[in-house]
């Protein structure tokens, strides 16, 4: 069994975001054509601490390259305060042939890279029509960092940069690091949630919410909202939105704001379409330019999956990783 740690995935991932956007379009239509096998997540929680989860999500991709594993990953939004990061991760891949454990990951770096991939597709998606000038991020952690990396990998547009953050603090420095990754973007710090959203007509929510907490009033007609934390967004207002999802099973649970919404209106009739139907052209979609389109997916463990493998392959084939050959001795 091959451990691959942190410092070679990031390796290996470094400067693929154009392979890693493509990758999970193809996977996304495998999905879409009934070439995965996706288990509802596991959600492991604790009584005494209600904010914290450790979530498993296994999955198994078919086609020309099948391949089968589980991501393991926790969420303590605690760490953030002791200055370690929120998310920490492990990505098992096994044999098909035997089902032994083939490779152990570092986790956390592909979810990251797998999220933000999965949000610049739909951005690239659903603004062919009028790409933006600017992006408004909401949450200031690793997984918008990475979606700004990659909506500007699949949108060459981008010249603004508008940030929002319940830490001033968080925000100044995570301005700091946008620039770096964008340096010839204009980027902006706001206090005001809604003057956030108002800015830019690409919006990316990527927060640790775990109610809702904005009806989007404030953000202009025909924008974009990319809604990566899932559970930001008063169910009211997806009612009035048009919302594309990964997959409508997978997101209508866990109390996310599309759950809430099925729950209110007792059908889930305001959801358009799955990416995957986007992308096979299965079900057309066009959006009213008087509403906003929200892109809500709760993250697919085979996207892991899918990214988890070419790291492996790769990994292999430059002698990376510590190689374990007596691991079921």
């Amino acid at each position: 069994m091959l451990v691959i740690r942190q410092a070679d995935v990031e390796k290996l991932l470094s400067n693929k975001e154009r392979e890693h956007i493509d990758a999970v379009r193809a996977t996304y239509l495998l999905h879409e054509q009934g070439a995965t096998v996706i288990p509802r997540s596991v959600f492991l929680r604790f009584p005494d601490q209600p904010s914290d989860r450790i979530i498993g999500l296994p999955a198994f991709r078919g086609g020309e390259h099948p391949a089968a594993g589980m991501k393991w990953i926790s969420s303590f939004p605690g760490n953030v305060q002791s200055g370690i990061p929120r998310a920490s991760a492990a990505m098992l891949l096994n044999s098909l042939r035997t089902g032994h454990p083939e490779a152990l990951l570092e986790g956390s770096l592909i979810s990251a890279a797998r999220t933000a991939a999965s949000a610049a597709l739909a951005a690239e998606m659903l603004t062919r029509e009028s790409r933006p000038t600017g992006i408004t991020l909401v949450g200031c952690g690793i997984i918008n960092l990475e979606i700004l990396r990659y909506v500007n990998a699949a949108i060459d547009t981008l010249e603004e940069v508008t940030i929002h953050d319940s830490s001033a603090a968080r925000a100044e420095e995570f301005a700091r690091r946008c620039a770096e990754l964008l340096p010839q973007a204009r980027v902006a710090v706001v206090n005001s949630l809604d003057e956030a959203l108002a800015a830019q007509r690409l919006v990316s929510f990527a927060t640790s919410a775990g109610v809702p907490h904005t009806d989007l009033t404030a953000v202009a007609p025909g924008s974009v909202v990319l809604h990566v934390s899932l559970r930001d967004i008063d169910p009211e207002t997806l009612l009035q939105t048009h919302n594309i999802v990964d997959d409508a099973d997978h997101v209508c649970r866990e109390l996310t704001s599309l759950h809430l919404a099925e729950r209110m209106s007792g059908h889930r009739r305001f959801i358009d379409a799955s990416i995957g139907q986007l992308i096979a052209g299965t079900r057309p979609f066009t959006p009213d330019p008087g509403k906003v389109t929200v892109f809500s997916p709760f993250g697919l463990g085979v996207l892991d999956l899918a990214l988890a493998v070419e790291v492996h392959t790769a990994a292999r084939e430059l002698g990376l990783g510590v190689d374990i050959t007596d691991f079921l001795a």
